[in-house]
């Protein structure tokens, strides 16, 4: 099939991946929009995941103040170079991890920053929903395990699905930016205000 360059152009804009990196996942998905998305979200996973390991240590501070003035958020996003930082696109993904932080609520930013005291009480709690039931200990233990990352999603700002788009969690929507941006990105930290808390 041949790969047209309106394609590989839609494929382009959707992504925010390479023109050459696009037509080669077309010519693999034989033409096939959503199978080459797919591609290039595993591909760019795997790159972001290099990008990671590098130092993000420019960036920006954002604020969102909900529209009723009871709720406000603050959060540090950090990237390797002023250029990204200035980047409007930059500045907007701070704002929608905002907004984001401003509707769910979150405690923590992963599961690694979450007291083991914590884990440890939810685990208790999980089981003793389950000690009546009759199940095998090593199935309870799984309904834990299950549970808890249910529990993570909830808790966790990286864990929980993104509000503008639940089919990826914050976490890979910042994957996401590292691929686009070609460089670490990282949440580094963040603050919400409740009026009366």
């Amino acid at each position: 099939m041949k790969i047209t360059t309106e394609l590989v152009k839609e494929l382009r804009q959707r992504t925010g991946i390479g023109i050459m990196e696009c037509k080669k996942a077309l010519e693999e998905s034989k033409g096939n929009l959503e199978k080459a998305i797919l591609i290039l979200r595993k591909r760019g996973y795997n790159r972001a995941k290099k990008k990671m390991a590098k130092e993000a240590s420019e960036g920006a501070i954002g604020s969102y103040i909900h529209l009723n003035g009871k709720i406000g958020v603050l959060v540090e996003v950090n990237c390797e170079t002023d250029f990204v930082a200035r980047n409007q696109e930059f500045q907007d993904l701070i704002k929608n991890i905002a907004m984001h932080i401003a509707a769910t609520n979150p405690k923590y930013l992963s599961p690694e920053n979450i007291p083991q005291k914590e884990i440890e009480e939810e685990k208790e709690i999980i089981r003793a929903q389950f000690k009546d039931s009759g199940k095998p200990p090593e199935i309870i233990e799984r309904i834990v395990e299950g549970k808890l990352k249910k529990f993570y999603e909830e808790v966790c700002l990286l864990n929980q699905p993104y509000v503008k788009d639940p089919s990826m969690t914050i976490n890979q929507l910042i994957s996401y930016y590292i691929n686009k941006f070609g460089e670490n990105i990282k949440i580094k930290r963040f603050t919400r205000y409740q009026l009366g808390e």
